[in-house]
C-alpha cells in the first residue's frame, strides 16, 4: 500500500491517474493527427501554428506570441517558421509600429491548407474524442484541462 499525501490520495493512485492522462493523450493524439493535406505534410507543430493563425482575427500573430503559445523556444520556433515559409504556408511581415516585432501571417496557400487540415482534424476529433466521451464528458474534460493549464502557466 502506498503512502497517502496531504490531499488524502494514495501515492500509487496519484501516479496511476497521471499515467492514464498521459496514455490517453498519447493514444488519442496519434489518432487525430491530420497527416499530409494536398501533398503538403502538416506535422503537429505546423498544424498548431496554422490552427492558431486561423483562429486569430487578421490571421496574424507575432513570432514571440506563436513561440510562447506553441511551447517552443524562440530559436526552435524560428526554425519551424523558416520551414513553413519555405513551404509557402506563412510569411513574415515587419510590424509597422515597432521594427523589433515580426508578425507571422498566413499566405493564401496556408489558409487553404489550414482550413482543409482543420476540417479533417474536426472529423477525427468527432470520431476519437467526442464519440467515446460524449458531449458532456468531453466538455467537462476540456474544463478540467483548462484549469490544469491555467494553474501551471507561469506568471
Amino acid at each position: 500500500m502506498g503512502s497517502v499525501g496531504d490531499s488524502g490520495v494514495d501515492d500509487r493512485e496519484l501516479v496511476t491517474w497521471w499515467g492514464l492522462v498521459v496514455e490517453a493523450y498519447a493514444r488519442t493524439g496519434r489518432l487525430v493527427q491530420v497527416g499530409p493535406v494536398e501533398g503538403v505534410d502538416v506535422p503537429g507543430p505546423w498544424f498548431e501554428v496554422l490552427l492558431r493563425l486561423l483562429r486569430t482575427p487578421g490571421q496574424q500573430l507575432t513570432m514571440t506570441q506563436l513561440a510562447r503559445e506553441t511551447t517552443l523556444t524562440s530559436g526552435g520556433f524560428t526554425k519551424l517558421a523558416d520551414r513553413m515559409v519555405a513551404a509557402g504556408l506563412i510569411e513574415r511581415q515587419p510590424s509597422p509600429e515597432d521594427r523589433r516585432v515580426t508578425h507571422v501571417v498566413l499566405t493564401a496557400e496556408g489558409l487553404r491548407i489550414g482550413e482543409e487540415a482543420q476540417r479533417r482534424h474536426v472529423a477525427l476529433l468527432r470520431e476519437h474524442f467526442l464519440g467515446p466521451l460524449g458531449e458532456e464528458r468531453a466538455g467537462r474534460l476540456a474544463g478540467l484541462m483548462r484549469a490544469l493549464r491555467d494553474a501551471n502557466t507561469p506568471g
